[in-house]
């Protein structure tokens, strides 16, 4: 077994928000990789619209620094549960981890998810406390409950000395010592060099890659990014395409690039050895775990089977009467060949033909992971429906249906426990522990149906007036639990087509409340506002005051109208009935009924009662 003592592989570990995409920053930018002059945004490793605007990790990304000789891969993870397909796969090219805990916070669930994963593949761990220059953060309180949550989630002991390192990411220093503050981040690249193996293997042996990762390029397609297990690998080397968990699958290829990370480009090289992490061009069909092998040597490396999807949603055309108007995208052909592209790279999703050619069921890790989705294919300029989303049950070997449980952890100053504590309940969420956390904060932790949780975010926010925190991880499957009550409210839907004017909305906002404006295009069959009370309620929003020559008293006065409800695309996928779909353009999100015609949809709900 040969030793590369000049490479390192480290994957960065941490709950959402709790700074590692900022720390990823500051060793960039302290190993020289940019130039004095060059312009670089903050979380530079954030690159898309969606990551930078939401603050969280969707993707997994690759970067590299230099440092005394060595060189340091890192690769900086989602820490969302909904991601947990990425976080899987990419501990697969690493030899230990740094896991970064907020120094107020401490562990969160998410902290356990990943650490999790990492525990279970012997990965020697790194513990960045970050945030410790926030006024309220307790770092040695926080250094007690890692040590806590190690034992909790591997009881050998083995971890309770894994070395502590104190940083400021934003602040751009790292320190060995809690009471002392440095001005670099000399400490961390240090605890990296000591605490991370160096990667072993047969330098001399038969190639073997495994692919962790798949990116996308229009002009080279398919790119596969992996460590290269064993052996050397060159640029027009043929080799063998095998899948440990597919035996049909012996394909011959031949590599046609190779790129190396520095910094935050990919370099191209002319040849590869054991421990480097790569990416290569070339070859068409490759997919996510599979592993590139020397044609004599026929091994494919074993690789991680993903957690399941707990949550599905019909992807359709949208045939609204505005189909078309708004984007650029809107054939069933167009909408597939875009939900099979994102197969490439999306692991954790499943997407399944429809007895209807212009549907496709969707499945994702949860409500979050499937929004990130449209919002993006919106952005892009398609246009679409979807339907509610349902959680995917199970059956037992006795018949018993099971369902999807996610354990719900939750910070919130003791003036709101009630309201959270009730609206739990009605979801069939069971209390199973309550702490007192810092300062007035309580927290509660919750065992709750996925089901439950579908909608739950808005009226968290609403019922704490946003000071509560809601943390949650997908935690098995369990016997059914019982209906849960879904939305009271009717829907006020527009009767025809047209423009909204002032005086019709005037009239419909006693009813309830109204999602739209005056001078807004709506539809017959479109959801225009909720009705106070349930059942829907067929409104004329385009209905103009009669013109007389008769001035009626205080017919001058401006007709005052509450402001619209404005809805983000996961309250809107929570608001929805199973007779109604979110219409997506690139420009705008609506509400419809399945059946826009009144009659029809009259005949439909007598049908069904």
């Amino acid at each position: 077994m040969n030793k590369r003592n000049d490479i390192r592989n480290v994957a960065i570990i941490a709950h959402v928000d709790h700074g590692k995409t900022t720390l990823v920053d500051a060793l960039l930018r302290q190993s020289g990789i940019f130039r004095e002059n060059q312009q670089v945004q903050e979380r530079v490793m954030d690159s898309n619209d969606l990551e930078r605007e939401r603050g969280i990790t969707i993707l997994s990304k690759n970067t590299a620094i230099e440092y005394k000789d060595t060189k340091i891969n890192i690769v900086d993870t989602p820490g969302h549960a909904d991601f947990g397909g990425e976080v899987e796969r990419v501990l697969k090219m690493v030899n230990g981890v740094i896991l970064v805990v907020d120094a107020f916070e401490g562990p969160m669930p998410q902290t356990k998810f990943v650490l999790k994963k990492a525990l279970e593949l012997s990965l020697p761990v790194l513990v960045c406390v970050n945030k410790v220059d926030r006024p309220e953060a307790r770092p040695v309180e926080v250094v007690d409950e890692v040590l806590e949550l190690l034992l909790e989630l591997d009881d050998s002991e083995r971890y309770l000395d894994s070395p502590f390192i104190f940083a400021s990411a934003i602040g751009g220093w790292a320190s060995s010592d809690v009471s002392v503050k440095k001005d670099t981040m000399e400490d961390m690249y240090e605890a990296i060099l000591e605490h991370i193996p160096a990667p072993e293997g047969d330098l001399d042996g038969p190639v073997q890659l495994l692919v962790t990762t798949i990116d996308y390029n229009e002009y080279v397609g398919r790119i596969g990014v992996g460590k290269v297990e064993r052996g050397t690998v060159r640029v027009n080397q043929d080799l063998m395409l095998l899948n440990f968990l597919d035996d049909t699958k012996k394909q011959k290829v031949r590599i046609g690039k190779l790129y190396e990370y520095s910094g935050l480009q990919r370099v191209e090289v002319q040849e590869a050895k054991m421990g480097s992490i790569i990416a290569l061009s070339g070859i068409e069909d490759i997919h996510i775990g599979d592993t590139l092998t020397d044609p004599e040597v026929q091994e494919a490396v074993e690789f991680v089977t993903i957690s399941e999807p707990t949550i599905a949603m019909n992807f359709s055309v949208n045939d609204s009467p505005f189909a078309g108007q708004e984007g650029k995208f809107v054939t069933s052909r167009q909408l597939r060949d875009r939900l099979m592209k994102e197969l490439n790279t999306n692991i954790s999703l499943r997407v399944e033909e429809t007895e209807s050619a212009d549907s496709f069921k969707v499945s994702g890790r949860g409500e979050l992971h499937l929004s990130i989705l449209m919002e993006t294919m919106r952005r892009e300029g398609y246009e679409m429906q979807v339907s509610k989303p349902e959680v995917l049950y199970k059956k037992d070997e006795a018949g018993k249906l099971l369902e999807p449980m996610e354990k719900a952890v939750i910070d919130v100053p003791e003036e709101f426990m009630g309201p959270v504590m009730e609206k739990m309940g009605l979801r069939k969420g069971e209390m199973i522990n309550m702490t007192q956390g810092k300062g007035s904060y309580v927290r509660l932790e919750f065992s709750i149906p996925t089901r439950g949780l579908i909608g739950y975010r808005s009226q968290f926010l609403t019922d704490t007036k946003g000071n509560g925190i809601i943390n949650t991880i997908f935690d098995g499957y369990q016997p059914y639990k019982g209906d849960i009550e879904t939305r009271n409210q009717g829907s006020l839907v527009a009767f025809e087509d047209g423009v909204a004017v002032a005086y019709g909305l005037f009239n419909a906002q006693d009813r309830g409340t109204l999602f739209v404006d005056p001078g807004q295009k709506v539809y017959q069959g479109m959801v225009v506002g909720s009705n106070v009370r349930s059942g829907d309620i067929d409104v004329n929003v385009c209905k103009r005051k009669q013109v007389t020559n008769m001035r009626a008293s205080g017919s001058d006065e401006a007709l005052r109208l509450s402001p619209p409800r404005r809805m983000s695309l996961e309250e809107t996928l929570e608001f929805i009935d199973e007779d109604e779909l979110v219409e997506l353009t690139p420009k705008s999100i609506r509400i419809r009924k399945r059946v826009l015609d009144k009659t029809q949809r009259a005949r439909v709900r007598s049908k069904s009662k």
